[in-house]
């Protein structure tokens, strides 16, 4: 019988809202071009939560309205520069943790649409989960 991990038990028993295509124009990279010129980024979130509640009562309230996180996703991505998208997937998985405490935990998949690299025609994406307690 194999362990079963602290991370892999959470994240099979709670329910997820998948918020997928999140795309801006942001400035964050590296390079002196992405800071200058920008470049396209999508994100993708999963939000851990209980949707028990929701899927009996069919109210708003009894589930995350994620039109917040989306926005804000769209805002860090549009305003913050930072040299890493690693530093900026942290931002926006702390953002979303801090926008509803139910949530347990976030993935963040931040993808460079078209990054500026030579011969290079593919994507850059980077993944990281957050839980609850590390924001």
């Amino acid at each position: 019988m194999q362990a079963v991990l602290p991370m892999q038990l959470l994240s099979t028993s709670m329910d997820t809202i998948l918020l997928t295509g999140i795309q801006s124009y942001g400035y964050t990279g590296a390079l002196a071009e992405e800071n200058i010129l920008g470049q396209w980024f999508e994100a993708d979130l999963t939000l851990w939560l209980d949707l028990t509640a929701a899927t009996q009562s069919d109210h708003l309230s009894d589930t995350h309205d994620y039109r917040y996180i989306i926005q804000e996703t769209q805002r860090l991505i549009r305003e913050e520069r930072f040299k890493l998208i690693e530093r900026l997937a942290g931002a926006i998985a702390t953002q979303a943790l801090q926008s509803d405490r139910r949530l347990s935990q976030v993935k963040v998949k931040l993808t460079k649409l078209s990054p500026p690299i030579e011969n290079f025609s593919g994507q850059i994406s980077i993944e990281i989960i957050r839980h609850q307690t590390d924001s």
